[in-house]
């Protein structure tokens, strides 16, 4: 029996997270398995009910559960609250908190959605990259950082960046033994010609690249990998990076895809794991069963395959994906004008329904 918290969140969240949840019941009965849901509330929906992000019970769940599956945080009705208080604060207390340090964001073309992306089909058919983004250090939980006042009335602000040896180290592995397992290049993104931290960093994962030699690692500045990623994608296998760059990194990567709707992404920590789609809360579109459920789903494949490493459920589900996307069926997102498009619940049924184990 496995447990798993279930944090739907705001917007959209509970609508993908709803066919997310579908999709492991089916997974549980294929299988013979037995998932135990326990739902709670973050973000916005705990703001309002409870008066902070993410509580303090929360998080104890979190810590005794197998698995964490997210929706999404945020929205417009929780923008005016002071920084401490909005609800992205709780993602970065859970990933603090659960030690979530390696943020997995696979960015795979689909060849049914080759035209859906804004990039020349030539230039991003057959993309495959995984992102691996550093999630608990850097400039997101560096000290010190605040706004001050100065005595003329204006404000000065400033934030730390701060990487340890240890920090840069357990990341670098996990590129290295993820690389292992797919085309065996690590791309290392730092901005080591301006910044001590990214001096420590590139050192650091070339001390790391030795005890693989079999991985090819390269060594990339930030802004060309920017431009890298539109101008030839396909030259990327893995990409590991810092917190900061890999939250600008890891979001280009996923629009090649054609959606931001379309990738899932899974935080892993010595001893726990969050999965949730890359993608907001899209508050615009919220109760109208629009959203693409499809990062969420492919989340739960990742759980499968990374948490309770059930690696053959995981490809079914995966499977399953790209045969209701080769038939031409499309949430609005990704609709395509020979394509037929469905809603976030009959997008879930047809996944379901072609799930063979």
């Amino acid at each position: 029996m496995y447990k798993i918290l279930v944090l739907a969140g705001d917007g959209v969240g509970p609508e993908v997270v709803r066919e997310g949840i579908r999709v492991l019941k089916k997974v549980a009965e294929m299988a013979h398995l037995v998932f135990e849901f326990e739902e709670a509330k973050i973000g916005g929906a705990s703001i309002d009910a409870y008066g902070e992000p993410v509580t303090n019970e929360v998080l104890k769940q979190a810590q005794s559960s197998d698995a964490v599956l997210l929706g999404a945080v945020g929205g417009a009705k929780w923008d005016g609250l002071e920084h401490g208080k909005r609800p992205e604060q709780a993602l970065l207390k859970l990933r603090s908190e659960l030690g979530l340090y390696a943020n997995l964001r696979p960015a795979l073309v689909d060849p049914s959605l080759v035209h859906a992306s804004t990039l020349k089909p030539e230039i991003i058919e057959g993309v495959d990259i995984l992102v691996i983004r550093e999630l608990t250090g850097g400039i997101y939980f560096g000290a010190p950082k605040g706004i001050e006042k100065n005595h003329d009335g204006s404000s000065r602000a400033f934030n730390t960046e701060v990487y340890s040896t240890f920090e840069v180290e357990r990341i670098a592995r996990k590129a290295f033994e993820f690389a292992r397992k797919r085309k065996r290049r690590v791309t290392s993104v730092d901005k080591a010609n301006i910044l001590e931290s990214s001096i420590l960093w590139r050192n650091v994962v070339s001390e790391i690249g030795k005890r693989f030699p079999d991985v090819q690692l390269t060594h990339m500045y930030v802004d060309n990998c920017a431009m890298q990623l539109i101008r030839n994608p396909k030259q990327f296998d893995v990409i590991v990076t810092t917190n900061l760059f890999g939250d600008i990194l890891s979001d280009e990567a996923a629009m090649l895809t054609g959606s931001i709707g379309m990738l899932p992404s899974a935080s892993l920590g010595d001893r726990h794991a969050l999965y949730e789609p890359v993608h907001g809360s899209a508050p615009d579109i919220a109760g109208q069963n629009k959203a693409n459920p499809i990062a969420t789903i492919s989340s739960i494949a990742m759980m499968l395959r990374h948490t309770f490493h059930l690696y053959d459920l995981a490809l079914c589900v995966e499977q399953a994906i790209q045969l209701v996307l080769k038939e031409g069926f499309r949430t609005a997102d990704i609709a395509s004008a020979n394509g037929e498009i469905v809603s976030t619940s009959q997008m879930g049924d047809l996944i379901i329904e072609r799930m063979k184990h």
